[in-house]
């Protein structure tokens, strides 16, 4: 490799020099870049050591935890709902299958309890219709319970408006 770039090198030296050139304009200095091997290896130390700093700063203290330990975390209040049966929608020649669910209720503070209480038949009302509706496969995996979880937090904020509930939680699912 190094007798290529002094071959190299002489062939340059040996080239005649062309007409517009002026002979002050060659200059003697020869700049020699490192190899792609010296590169690649200077680039991966670059980045272990910035990949170190910025990671030195996050866990030693940089990243504000000071502010969240100021924070207190509000106490969420829980209710528990009656639980919930239903058969899922089928199509035809299906045998019935059958939802049973224990639903708890999060809420921000204690005194929506006392809100939301007078008005848990019309909370009953929309589970019922929602989950009737259902069909099994929509209850399938870990989605098909995020969507459901989502779909009832929005149907129990409707019908407890102005009132809010921070989520929907499940006790028990059982699909039959």
């Amino acid at each position: 490799m190094a007798a290529k770039a002094k071959q190299a090198d002489a062939e340059i030296e040996e080239k005649p020099e062309e007409e517009g050139e002026q002979p002050a304009a060659k200059s003697k200095l020869k700049l020699k870049l490192p190899t792609m091997k010296v590169m690649i290896i200077a680039a991966a130390g670059l980045l272990v050591i910035g990949g170190g700093g910025v990671a030195a700063y996050i866990f030693l203290g940089g990243s504000g935890h000071e502010k969240m330990a100021k924070t207190e975390a509000k106490p969420s209040i829980f209710v528990d709902l009656p639980d919930v049966l239903v058969n899922l929608a089928n199509t035809g020649g299906d045998r019935t299958q059958y939802l049973k669910v224990k639903i708890v209720l999060e809420l921000p503070s204690a005194n929506e309890v006392q809100q939301i209480q007078p008005l848990m038949p019309r909370v009953l009302d929309a589970f019922q219709t929602y989950l009737r509706e259902l069909r099994a496969t929509d209850l399938d995996g870990s989605a098909g319970l995020y969507r459901l979880k989502e779909e009832l937090t929005r149907r129990v904020n409707a019908a407890v408006a102005p009132n809010r509930i921070t989520a929907v939680l499940f006790k028990e699912i059982v699909v039959q």
